[in-house]
């Protein structure tokens, strides 16, 4: 059986859990290690079954309870090799963790292929992942991006689940408390994607046979869930496409999310 669950996703941290029978893998450890522990246990897994740790960049809330994690873990650390060198020099590696530094040929364990493919956000190296199970299903979590490149439609063209970054609403971030630089950085091409860019995209993700999406990463203050799904559903609903029928979509909330099998 293959899942993908977010743990946790949106401003205050993110980690995604993608399993296939008793083999996982984690992307992203945003939160304390003892939330993500008690979090992946009530998605079904365990620590022992963790292979791999997928960090997507450097930030915060996608690091927070990593080393804590890897020392805990036997799991080998993947990112970009931008990535692994800023983990280094933030101390975060335990000296025993595996690092593997991902290029074109991805890093297969136990049966799951991980590809990094990159993304435009504001740091080196920024990555997102395909997942291909050993029953063939592609899973792809793609969040942290200002701008959705022709790389990054490639790579998460066919899944059949996507995780996509639906960051903002554009009118909230600009009336909202954040200050004018901050406003700016997240609408830049290092930023985040919108609501609308996201929503953009669903179409001819759609068209291209993916019929399961998770929006997420949302901002705890310049978003709510029902403006992201409203604007994924309208996007889709101009070809004809309706939420339940067509395709099958979510929004992950900051935690306690449920498990989506495929």
């Amino acid at each position: 059986m293959s899942k993908i669950c977010p743990l946790f996703s949106g401003s205050t941290g993110n980690s995604t859990y993608i399993s296939y029978e008793d083999k996982g893998i984690l992307i992203d450890v945003g939160m304390s290690c003892k939330s993500v522990l008690e979090a992946l246990e009530n998605a079904g897994g365990s620590i022992e079954e963790i292979r791999a740790i997928a960090i997507t960049h450097e930030h915060t809330d996608h690091i927070k309870g990593l080393k804590a994690l890897l020392k805990k873990s036997n799991a080998s650390l993947l990112a970009s090799e931008q990535t692994l060198e800023t983990l280094m020099k933030m101390d975060i590696v335990p000296p025993k963790t595996q690092t593997i530094a991902l290029d074109e040929n991805g890093y297969c364990t136990n049966g799951i292929l991980i590809n990094r493919f990159a993304t435009s956000h504001d740091c080196e190296g920024s990555s997102g992942y395909n997942v291909i199970l050993p029953d063939g299903k592609k899973i792809s979590v793609c969040t942290d991006l200002g701008v959705v490149t022709d790389e990054v439609r490639t790579a998460i063209s066919s899944s059949d689940v996507l995780l996509l970054e639906s960051n903002h609403d554009i009118e909230m971030l600009k009336k909202g408390p954040y200050p004018p630089q901050t406003k700016l950085r997240i609408l830049s091409n290092k930023g985040h994607i919108s609501n609308m860019a996201c929503a953009a995209e669903l179409k001819a993700l759609l068209k291209g046979g993916t019929e399961r999406f998770i929006l997420g990463h949302l901002s705890l203050n310049n978003n709510t869930p029902l403006l992201a799904l409203s604007s994924a559903e309208a996007s889709l609903m101009d070809i004809g496409a309706q939420n339940g029928k067509d395709y099958l979509l979510k929004v992950a909330g900051p935690k306690n999310n449920g498990v989506t099998v495929i």
